[in-house]
């Protein structure tokens, strides 16, 4: 899909529309309700420094430049996600095919093999900063982003990392509807079956779908209730060993 009628698209222009659809009505409205005016026509023109071909030039301009500025920072919000994923895929990856490495640091974190909320961090001290900061800290630089937009960047990429540990399949859940990449998804990595597959993490999963440790699942409703997120068993899923 191109550029125009994507989201992006709709993120940046929809807002000037709106301006101009509801600041159109009461236009309209204005000259039709003479009685609720806090101002005449006449006062409009006349004690207005600017006219109204220069507000429409003016907020016009403005408009531009706001959605120049969305623009970018939706690149670089995009490019600090591919950026991430892909860090965190190439180590976590490594992490578990070097055994070594595997049992003193990253073993922590498969400690907890039914994942909760909370426990999305917990992690080796080492492993946390290899896999997480230092993730963070690329993305930051390669991105181009202001603090300000790292600061909700970074926040967005905790709450989806929680998201995925929480245990919970949500069926209003907003992430469950952009991402593949979703707690089912993850809870199969955490199993003893899955663990040499669907490394990818917090957003994307085409990591693994490009590098051949993509696991499907399927996901049933457990007796008793709650649902259960079963691996798909193929021949071999993915290529460490």
């Amino acid at each position: 899909m191109g550029f125009i009628g994507s989201d992006d698209f709709y993120m940046m222009f929809a807002p000037v529309v709106v301006y101009w659809a509801y600041s159109g009505m009461y236009e309209v409205l204005s000259s039709r309700v003479e009685k609720y005016r806090l101002h005449s026509r006449k006062e409009e023109e006349t004690k207005n420094l600017a006219s109204k071909k220069d507000v429409v030039k003016g907020v016009l301009l403005q408009q531009a430049i706001q959605a120049a500025i969305a623009f970018t920072v939706l690149q670089q919000f995009l490019v600090a996600m591919f950026v991430f994923d892909a860090w965190q895929y190439f180590i976590h990856r490594y992490m578990h095919s070097n055994r070594q490495l595997y049992r003193q640091f990253h073993s922590w974190h498969h400690r907890v093999v039914a994942p909760y909320a909370f426990a999305a961090q917990y992690n080796h001290p080492v492993d946390g900063v290899v896999t997480e900061t230092l993730a963070g800290a690329v993305a930051y630089f390669i991105s181009g982003m202001s603090p300000r937009t790292a600061a909700f960047f970074f926040s967005v990429a905790t709450v989806k990392g929680i998201d995925d540990h929480c245990g919970l399949m949500l069926p209003w859940n907003p992430f469950h509807a952009v991402f593949r990449n979703n707690t089912a998804y993850h809870d199969i990595h955490h199993q003893l079956a899955g663990s040499k597959c669907n490394f990818s993490q917090p957003f994307f999963v085409m990591w693994d779908r490009i590098l051949g440790t993509y696991a499907p699942y399927t996901l049933e409703r457990r007796e008793g209730g709650g649902f259960e997120a079963r691996l798909v068993r193929k021949d071999k899923v993915g290529h460490d060993s």
